[in-house]
């Protein structure tokens, strides 16, 4: 309630709107959200349960704010809040700042006495908007000459995506088998999706359909399965994007956003296309803060999170998978086909646990094990050491022709650092 109140008072709008998932505690952290922010004076725009890219659709429609309440891909009994300035982009650095300040003052000892209470006809009103068809026939819009003759298996993870990804694919002319629709408010996630896709990739063996989208809880990620069932990563589904749009001249700058995640095989696909890349920090708010900087069109990132900037204000699941869909019925060709633009690297992904308080730096002697394997590698390979942004370790990441050869890598790294740090 108090973060609804805070963002009552930073947002500065006269109506904030207020989506969820399908998690058991939705309902519960919404309520009291919205309880906040009419104690403030703020309307409430009831969108009930929207995918995180249908609020930010939503909210840059009506230049209105908004906050989803989901964990995105985490486990049900997880929850969070995302938050869109008016015009559906998240909030800036600065932003976050003030809201979280506020925050503190009205959990501090004066318990948010300043600025003093509305009362009677001052307390905002909650009203029920129907925003997701909305959406919805925002999406079938962007895609008017359909995308019929294929067959898709879409898994929704018993998420924001069971009442809207089958319903604009259907719009669509998509012959579309549906798994994993029926929340619970227990089940998001669990087992299905794009955490998950083990039963999508059957699913779309054993029916024979061209490709299988997963997404995650709040549908702002997917990923693809093709006809064999072999799984399309969010790096690939980058390739096969950036390919189409430059080959029909809708790549601005012939340039593409990526994370310093993304596998060395889609650097090498986009320089062999003549594609540009500028590389981020990971997390979708710095790749969507580059394509704005750059005025650039397509970035995203390995987990299948990609921002189409020219067609959303955020990183949409639904509307990545109708693009790929799009290129498969124009291109007539098969998704393998397609997917092999980009040759994807063995990665090989170990943590390394950090003492309390310990940093690395690049002077200590760990780091001449990283220059003997860089240098090892030389072109064909990629070494990655970051610093977790939210736990207490290391983050090694080793990219190889081979996966014996990454595995030795990464080993001979995470001893060094374990070394090092004792």
């Amino acid at each position: 309630m108090a973060l609804g109140r805070a963002a009552a008072r930073v947002l500065g709008a006269g109506c904030i709107l207020v989506g969820r998932d399908t998690r058991v505690s939705g309902p519960l952290l919404q309520a009291a959200l919205a309880a906040g922010m009419t104690a403030e004076g703020v309307g409430v725009g009831d969108l009930g349960v929207i995918p995180t890219p249908g609020a930010a659709w939503v909210s840059a429609a009506d230049n209105l704010p908004a906050a989803v309440i989901s964990a995105s891909h985490n486990p049900f009994a997880d929850n969070g809040i995302k938050f869109f300035a008016a015009g559906g982009r998240k909030l800036d650095d600065a932003q976050e700042r003030r809201l979280e300040a506020e925050l503190d003052a009205l959990l501090g000892p004066a318990r948010g006495a300043a600025g003093g209470r509305v009362a009677g006809a001052g307390v905002g009103r909650i009203e029920v908007l129907d925003g997701g068809h909305r959406y919805l026939d925002a999406l079938v819009g962007l895609f008017p000459e359909g995308i019929e003759g294929l067959s898709v298996v879409v898994d929704c993870a018993h998420g924001a995506a069971s009442a809207y990804a089958p319903a604009v694919l259907r719009d669509l002319g998509v012959d579309v088998s549906v798994l994993h629709d029926e929340p619970d408010g227990l089940n998001i996630n669990d087992g299905c999706g794009s955490t998950h896709p083990e039963s999508l990739q059957r699913a779309v063996v054993a029916r024979g359909a061209d490709v299988g989208l997963a997404f995650d809880g709040d549908a702002d990620r997917v990923l693809a399965a093709d006809a064999a069932g072999a799984m399309v990563d969010g790096d690939q589904l980058l390739a096969v994007l950036a390919a189409d749009r430059r080959e029909r001249g809708l790549l601005a700058d012939d340039t593409v956003v990526l994370t310093v995640m993304a596998n060395l095989g889609l650097r090498q696909a986009l320089a062999g296309l003549g594609i540009r890349w500028v590389e981020t920090a990971v997390g979708d708010r710095s790749v969507l803060e580059a394509l704005e900087a750059g005025a650039w069109s397509l970035g995203g990132e390995q987990s299948g999170h990609l921002i189409l900037r020219d067609l959303a204000t955020t990183g949409d699941g639904i509307l990545t998978g109708l693009a790929l869909l799009d290129v498969v019925r124009r291109s007539g060709r098969p998704l393998a086909d397609l997917a092999a633009v980009m040759t994807r690297l063995p990665q090989v992904l170990r943590n390394v646990a950090l003492p309390e308080g310990r940093l690395l730096n690049g002077a200590e002697p760990w780091a001449s094990a990283l220059a003997d394997v860089q240098a090892s590698l030389g072109s064909s390979g990629r070494v990655l050491v970051r610093p977790s942004g939210t736990e207490p370790v290391v983050r090694v990441m080793v990219e190889a022709p081979s996966l014996a050869e990454a595995d030795a890598a990464c080993g001979v790294l995470c001893d060094a650092i374990t070394a090092a740090v004792g």
